[in-house]
Protein backbone atom coordinates (compact mmCIF):
# COMPACT_ATOMS: atom_id res chain seq x y z
CA UNK A 1 0.00 0.00 0.00
CA UNK A 2 1.34 3.47 -0.87
CA UNK A 3 2.17 5.52 2.16
CA UNK A 4 2.57 8.72 0.02
CA UNK A 5 1.68 10.43 -3.51
CA UNK A 6 3.11 13.58 -4.85
CA UNK A 7 1.89 16.04 -7.35
CA UNK A 8 4.52 19.06 -8.43
CA UNK A 9 2.61 22.68 -7.78
CA UNK A 10 3.58 25.71 -9.30
CA UNK A 11 3.74 28.68 -7.30
CA UNK A 12 2.14 32.03 -8.11
CA UNK A 13 3.52 35.00 -6.25
CA UNK A 14 1.88 38.42 -6.51
CA UNK A 15 3.98 41.64 -5.90
CA UNK A 16 1.52 44.64 -5.49
CA UNK A 17 1.96 48.19 -4.27
CA UNK A 18 0.75 49.26 -1.74
CA UNK A 19 -0.19 52.65 0.08
CA UNK A 20 2.31 52.86 3.21
CA UNK A 21 5.01 55.01 4.63
CA UNK A 22 6.85 51.87 5.84
CA UNK A 23 6.65 49.61 2.77
CA UNK A 24 5.99 49.69 -1.05
CA UNK A 25 4.65 46.65 -2.13
CA UNK A 26 3.87 43.68 -0.74
CA UNK A 27 4.08 39.70 -1.81
CA UNK A 28 1.01 36.99 -1.60
CA UNK A 29 0.15 33.72 -2.98
CA UNK A 30 -2.36 33.77 -5.23
CA UNK A 31 -2.61 30.44 -7.28
CA UNK A 32 -0.82 27.42 -8.06
CA UNK A 33 -0.67 25.47 -11.02
CA UNK A 34 -1.50 22.20 -11.07
CA UNK A 35 2.00 19.78 -12.98
CA UNK A 36 3.91 23.13 -13.51
CA UNK A 37 7.42 22.26 -14.80
CA UNK A 38 10.51 22.64 -12.27
CA UNK A 39 11.40 26.24 -13.18
CA UNK A 40 15.15 27.82 -12.30
CA UNK A 41 14.37 31.69 -12.31
CA UNK A 42 11.33 33.54 -11.19
CA UNK A 43 8.82 34.09 -14.34
CA UNK A 44 7.06 36.96 -14.97
CA UNK A 45 3.69 35.68 -16.33
CA UNK A 46 1.15 38.89 -15.87
CA UNK A 47 1.63 42.30 -15.63
CA UNK A 48 -0.66 45.33 -14.88
CA UNK A 49 -1.80 48.58 -12.95
CA UNK A 50 0.50 48.30 -9.60
CA UNK A 51 0.69 44.63 -9.62
CA UNK A 52 3.50 41.67 -10.98
CA UNK A 53 2.50 37.85 -10.61
CA UNK A 54 5.12 35.38 -10.94
CA UNK A 55 5.59 31.67 -11.05
CA UNK A 56 8.02 31.63 -8.32
CA UNK A 57 8.75 28.02 -7.48
CA UNK A 58 7.71 24.31 -8.48
CA UNK A 59 6.93 22.23 -4.91
CA UNK A 60 6.22 19.23 -4.72
CA UNK A 61 2.64 18.57 -3.23
CA UNK A 62 2.68 15.43 -1.09
CA UNK A 63 -0.04 13.58 0.61
CA UNK A 64 0.78 11.09 3.32
CA UNK A 65 -2.24 8.56 4.44
CA UNK A 66 -1.59 9.35 8.15
CA UNK A 67 -3.03 12.82 7.91
CA UNK A 68 -5.95 11.68 5.74
CA UNK A 69 -8.03 13.86 8.91
CA UNK A 70 -6.23 17.03 8.06
CA UNK A 71 -7.01 16.74 4.43
CA UNK A 72 -10.45 16.17 5.11
CA UNK A 73 -10.81 19.06 7.29
CA UNK A 74 -9.51 21.14 4.27
CA UNK A 75 -12.06 19.59 2.12
CA UNK A 76 -14.98 19.88 4.11
CA UNK A 77 -14.60 24.19 4.02
CA UNK A 78 -13.12 26.28 1.31
CA UNK A 79 -10.93 23.84 0.02
CA UNK A 80 -7.05 25.63 0.11
CA UNK A 81 -3.75 24.93 -0.92
CA UNK A 82 -1.45 26.79 1.73
CA UNK A 83 1.86 27.77 0.92
CA UNK A 84 4.70 28.55 3.39
CA UNK A 85 6.94 31.90 2.27
CA UNK A 86 10.31 32.48 4.11
CA UNK A 87 11.71 35.95 3.84
CA UNK A 88 14.89 35.56 1.88
CA UNK A 89 18.54 36.56 3.32
CA UNK A 90 20.37 36.82 0.19
CA UNK A 91 21.39 40.03 -0.56
CA UNK A 92 22.00 39.53 -4.04
CA UNK A 93 18.86 38.13 -4.75
CA UNK A 94 16.24 40.53 -6.36
CA UNK A 95 13.26 39.05 -4.27
CA UNK A 96 12.35 39.25 -0.67
CA UNK A 97 10.44 36.18 -0.11
CA UNK A 98 10.81 32.79 -1.98
CA UNK A 99 8.38 29.88 -1.64
CA UNK A 100 9.25 27.18 0.83
CA UNK A 101 6.21 24.65 1.04
CA UNK A 102 3.15 24.02 -0.25
CA UNK A 103 0.49 21.40 1.27
CA UNK A 104 -2.82 20.64 1.52
CA UNK A 105 -2.79 20.00 5.42
CA UNK A 106 -4.56 22.19 7.55
CA UNK A 107 -2.59 21.32 10.49
CA UNK A 108 0.69 21.34 9.04
CA UNK A 109 -0.22 24.83 7.66
CA UNK A 110 -0.88 25.72 11.51
CA UNK A 111 2.22 24.51 12.94
CA UNK A 112 4.03 27.36 10.49
CA UNK A 113 1.80 30.04 11.33
CA UNK A 114 2.49 29.44 15.42
CA UNK A 115 6.66 29.61 14.82
CA UNK A 116 5.49 33.23 13.30
CA UNK A 117 8.67 32.91 11.51
CA UNK A 118 7.20 32.10 7.86
CA UNK A 119 3.88 33.63 6.21
CA UNK A 120 1.23 31.29 5.38
CA UNK A 121 -0.70 32.17 2.30
CA UNK A 122 -4.00 30.26 1.28
CA UNK A 123 -5.03 29.77 -2.34
CA UNK A 124 -7.98 27.86 -3.74
CA UNK A 125 -7.74 24.50 -4.44
CA UNK A 126 -8.20 23.98 -8.30
CA UNK A 127 -10.94 21.17 -8.64
CA UNK A 128 -8.36 18.59 -10.24
CA UNK A 129 -6.25 19.36 -7.58
CA UNK A 130 -9.49 18.64 -5.35
CA UNK A 131 -10.74 15.61 -6.66
CA UNK A 132 -7.28 13.65 -6.43
CA UNK A 133 -7.05 14.96 -2.75
CA UNK A 134 -10.86 13.47 -2.12
CA UNK A 135 -9.47 10.37 -4.23
CA UNK A 136 -6.75 10.13 -1.64
CA UNK A 137 -8.50 10.58 1.80
CA UNK A 138 -10.90 7.77 0.35
CA UNK A 139 -8.70 5.15 -0.43
CA UNK A 140 -6.62 5.76 2.99
CA UNK A 141 -8.82 7.42 5.52
CA UNK A 142 -9.33 5.37 8.41
CA UNK A 143 -11.49 6.61 11.20
CA UNK A 144 -10.08 6.43 14.71
CA UNK A 145 -11.93 4.65 17.52
CA UNK A 146 -12.74 6.59 20.85
CA UNK A 147 -12.11 4.73 23.79
CA UNK A 148 -13.30 6.39 26.98
CA UNK A 149 -11.31 6.08 29.85
CA UNK A 150 -12.46 4.36 32.94
CA UNK A 151 -12.31 6.12 35.98
CA UNK A 152 -11.19 4.00 39.26
CA UNK A 153 -13.12 4.16 42.21
CA UNK A 154 -12.44 7.64 43.92
CA UNK A 155 -12.87 6.07 47.55
CA UNK A 156 -9.69 3.94 47.36
CA UNK A 157 -7.63 6.99 45.24
CA UNK A 158 -8.48 9.09 48.51
CA UNK A 159 -6.51 6.26 50.63
CA UNK A 160 -3.42 6.19 48.27
CA UNK A 161 -2.64 10.02 48.93
CA UNK A 162 -4.31 10.46 52.51
CA UNK A 163 -1.49 11.55 55.63
CA UNK A 164 -0.62 8.03 57.68
CA UNK A 165 0.41 9.37 61.31
CA UNK A 166 3.84 8.79 62.42
CA UNK A 167 4.46 6.23 64.60
CA UNK A 168 7.82 5.77 66.68
CA UNK A 169 9.16 2.52 67.60
CA UNK A 170 7.19 1.57 70.36
CA UNK A 171 4.24 1.68 67.95
CA UNK A 172 2.72 5.12 69.77
CA UNK A 173 1.72 7.95 68.00
CA UNK A 174 4.90 9.89 67.73
CA UNK A 175 4.43 13.86 68.87
CA UNK A 176 5.73 16.46 66.35
CA UNK A 177 9.22 16.37 67.49
CA UNK A 178 11.82 14.22 67.34
CA UNK A 179 14.09 12.32 70.43
CA UNK A 180 17.21 12.49 69.72
CA UNK A 181 18.55 9.99 72.59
Amino acid sequence: MERSRTIPVGVVLERRKIDNPWQDHRWNAVSVIVGAPDVSEWTLLDQGDGFERFHAATLPLTLYRKETESYKVNLSGQPSVYVVLRGDDDPDSPYEVYPFLATASAYEAQDYLDSGEETVESVPMPEGLIAWVQDFCDTHHEDEVFIKRKRSDHRHEQEKFARQPRVDDSGRRATGRRRLD
